[in-house]
């Protein structure tokens, strides 16, 4: 009986106990850009920003718009994936290109994936995000 009852305790620890992050990138304006109007240059193609997250115990899943992990304990990265990999981005552009401060500039044709590695005991999912970033004049 007490070996069932500490199996029942520590069952319920387990599920009770865990972590779970997910993320998705919805990307929507509510303003117009017109890019037909030539009052603008494309700065960079292709620039990309990652992020990646690490748990154990859990299990890593994309559904298309968003990646997540449901796991026992976060053992790597803070899990905010989408933010980090969009700073990541324009950490990557301003490092090839110079200071994006005071610049008018846009995302455009912004793209995302994601790559989950799920083991028994350990999981590990990373975002990428990728866009060609516009100047306007």
């Amino acid at each position: 009986m007490k070996k069932r009852n500490l199996l029942l305790i520590i069952t319920a620890a387990f599920i009770l106990s865990g972590c779970s992050n997910t993320g998705a990138f919805l990307s929507a304006n509510q303003t117009i850009v017109n890019l037909n109007e030539g009052n603008y240059t494309i700065a960079a193609t292709n620039v990309t920003g990652e992020s990646e997250s690490a748990s154990v115990f859990g299990v890593s899943y994309s559904t298309g718009l968003m990646a997540g992990t449901f796991a026992i304990a976060r053992v790597e990265g803070t899990g905010m994936l989408y933010a980090e990999a969009l700073e990541n981005l324009w950490l990557n552009y301003e490092a090839a290109n110079g200071t994006a401060r005071n610049q008018k500039l846009a995302l455009a044709n912004i793209r995302y994936d994601s790559d989950i590695l799920n083991l028994v005991v350990y999981t590990k999912v990373k975002v990428i995000v990728r866009a060609d970033i516009i100047e306007f004049e």
